[in-house]
């Protein structure tokens, strides 16, 4: 009984493992804060997460190597009951497994919580969650076993050399390699999202080798040759897994996302998770809208379009693309747009139409910049904000074509002349 007590003693003391829980902790979370972006976006909240596990990972296969090496010497006394020899090593594999998923949920509440701070948006992924947490594992369960298999002081830094080496190997986007855990992601881009079968897949590769190397273990100790089969199910999940991740195409689908919009003075709508962007993009939009109304280029309506489709004016509706980092200058770029989008893409070659470049500097509120033609820049400049506008209505399609020269800005009258303080639409300034 003495010691059968001993034993008993000897496992409790494995709770003073849980003092690696606040340096997972901190590993993690500082791993998380580096992949999290300005823009509170669930996907990336995941991304986050999955990303902190490269950096996670290795220190907790580390840390689990070394409570290998350090207890090896102890297994005489397990020796001493009637116990199966592979007990101790899957009760310390359950000690270590749960101190490192209390680190990794600790990181999840203080990332989940500074998303949940801001305007997010998006859907949460909680099978993102469970796929890292199963990678965590992972390296736990592999770094453990190698600190049984070589019981020697230099263990725990080669896991820690070999695994941050495997984790830094993971480069985004390169190769089908990449999504194997520890998985790397890009920034997952709004009107995106991420593919739920890579999740599952990854999931899946991280249980089957999990479990194929503790039943690999039970069944070198015990010498049970009954486990065999349920090996064999556990590496043809995992094999399967990884067919499924070397044919995937691509990490993430398209999305849709139900806009947010301010209806005044014009009607702007932006991807949800931008929302702080609709006060300035609105207040940057508006003397642009009110310059072209009455021409071809008029519009009411502002709306975010995703990176990769085209940026149109047309039908009163005017695209754009958003920085999703907010940048310093993201409304103006945002106008910017606009303003190229009105060119014509076949008549606007370089080098660029100076004069076009002088109204595009009064249209978008900038300085006007050095024009050749002095006398024409002078009177321009000398015009009223209603002639301006009046003079833009009848040679808008010179505009658009970059073909204005100095016979354009020849003094005119013009019996539509346009006076923006009679203007009772709503773009009346």
């Amino acid at each position: 009984m003495s010691d059968l007590g001993r034993v008993l003693r000897l496992d409790a003391r494995r709770t003073a493992l849980l003092v690696a829980v606040p340096v997972l902790t901190v590993v993690g979370t500082a791993a998380a804060a580096m992949s999290l972006c300005p823009v509170a976006y669930w996907d990336n909240t995941v991304v986050a997460l999955l990303n902190a596990v490269r950096f996670l990972g290795p220190v907790a296969a580390a840390l689990a190597a070394w409570t290998a090496v350090r207890e090896r010497p102890l297994d005489y006394l397990r020796d001493l009951t009637a116990r199966s020899p592979a007990t101790g090593v899957l009760f310390d594999l359950l000690l270590l497994s749960a101190a490192a998923l209390v680190s990794y949920a600790a990181v999840t509440v203080v990332v989940v919580a500074a998303t949940l701070a801001q305007s997010e948006a998006g859907h949460p992924h909680p099978l993102g969650v469970v796929a890292g947490a199963g990678s965590l594992v992972l390296h736990v369960v592999v770094g453990y076993l190698t600190g049984r298999l070589v019981p020697h002081r230099a263990t725990a830094a080669l896991v820690l050399t070999v695994a941050a080496v495997w984790a830094a190997a993971r480069v985004p986007g390169v190769s089908w390699w990449s999504l194997l855990p520890p998985a790397a992601f890009d920034h997952i881009a709004l009107f995106t999202t991420l593919r739920p079968e890579i999740l599952v897949d990854q999931l899946t590769w991280a249980a089957g080798l999990t479990t194929a190397l503790i039943l690999g273990y039970v069944m070198w100790a015990t010498r049970r040759l009954l486990i065999v089969l349920p090996l064999v199910v556990a590496l043809g999940a995992t094999g399967a897994a990884t067919l499924g991740l070397h044919r995937s195409d691509g990490t993430v689908t398209p999305v849709s996302a139900e806009p947010v919009c301010r209806d005044w003075p014009l009607t702007v709508c932006v991807h949800p998770a931008l929302r702080d962007a609709l006060p300035r993009l609105i207040a940057a939009a508006t003397p642009l809208a009110a310059r072209l109304n009455g021409t071809p280029g008029a519009f009411t309506t502002v709306e975010q379009r995703p990176a990769w489709a085209p940026l149109t004016v047309a039908d009163g509706v005017a695209t754009v693309h958003l920085d999703e980092t907010l940048a310093p200058g993201y409304a103006a770029r945002a106008v910017r747009q606009i303003s190229e989008t009105l060119k014509d893409a076949r008549t606007c070659t370089d080098p660029p139409n100076r004069y076009r470049e002088l109204v595009d500097a009064w249209l978008l509120g900038d300085d006007p910049p050095s024009v050749p033609d002095a006398r024409t820049a002078r009177r321009f400049a000398s015009w009223s904000e209603a002639r301006r506008r009046s003079w833009l209505r009848v040679h808008f399609a010179d505009y658009r074509d970059c073909t204005l020269g100095p016979v354009n800005f020849q003094p005119f009258e013009h019996p539509r002349l346009y006076d923006a303080e009679a203007d009772t639409g709503r773009l009346a300034q």
